[in-house]
């Protein structure tokens, strides 16, 4: 890579022959295009490959609730990359010689130093409904009964995620979430955990099981 002045066409982004040309810092640079090789990943590579698409491909519509929840950015690794690093790491079980599957129980949908769940339970009722109830532990250490309730729902046969954000306070002890319709006799993951009313600090969620609706 150079760098070049003004000349009397200036600068150019883009391709020219095996020339591109950009800006970067305030300055026009220009490269080569690389050539190409006959390259073979490594089968380590390749399992990083599907491990990083596996997770991805689950976390990916829950992004939202993961950016805000799951812990700090650290350097330059947004709460996401967190998360994303965690489950390639701990929530794939490998399926088959090169494939994985998400490990249901060792997902997180939120991590952090807030009081989180005392004995929770999730039981289906009528119409597409969880019901879902827990201890009320406010004033147990940084715990406040005004700790808004995220709920995540997945339905693995349909490949799809329904979220509360919020929905409840952890001095209710009880919630009931309704899921669509078409949801019905499905089953499904949940997951929930606590986070602070302004939102700055959260629990490490709680795998609530698998449930099949009614």
């Amino acid at each position: 890579m150079g760098t070049f002045s003004k000349g009397i066409l200036g600068g150019f982004s883009g391709k020219v022959g095996n020339v591109v040309g950009a800006r970067w810092r305030g300055k026009d640079i220009m490269r080569s295009l690389p050539t190409r090789g006959n390259y073979t990943p490594t089968p380590a590579q390749i399992d990083q490959r599907e491990r990083f698409k596996t997770a991805i491909q689950f976390l990916t519509p829950i992004k939202e609730i993961l950016s805000a929840y799951f812990g700090k950015p650290q350097s330059d690794k947004s709460t996401f990359n967190l998360a994303t690093g965690y489950h390639i790491k701990y929530a794939l079980l490998p399926d088959g010689l090169e494939t994985y599957v998400v490990d249901y129980p060792k997902v997180l949908i939120g991590k952090g130093d807030l009081r989180g769940l005392s004995n929770p339970s999730v039981t289906p009722d009528a119409n597409q409904e969880l019901s879902m109830t827990w201890d009320d532990n406010s004033g147990q250490g940084n715990a406040a009964a005004t700790d808004e309730l995220v709920v995540v729902v997945y339905c693995e046969a349909l490949n799809v995620f329904e979220t509360a954000n919020p929905a409840g306070t952890r001095n209710l002890t009880t919630v009931q979430m309704p899921l669509p319709a078409y949801w019905a006799t499905q089953q499904v993951h949940v997951w929930a955990t606590f986070v602070t009313a302004d939102k700055k600090l959260a629990a490490t969620s709680t795998y609530l099981g698998m449930v099949t609706l009614t």
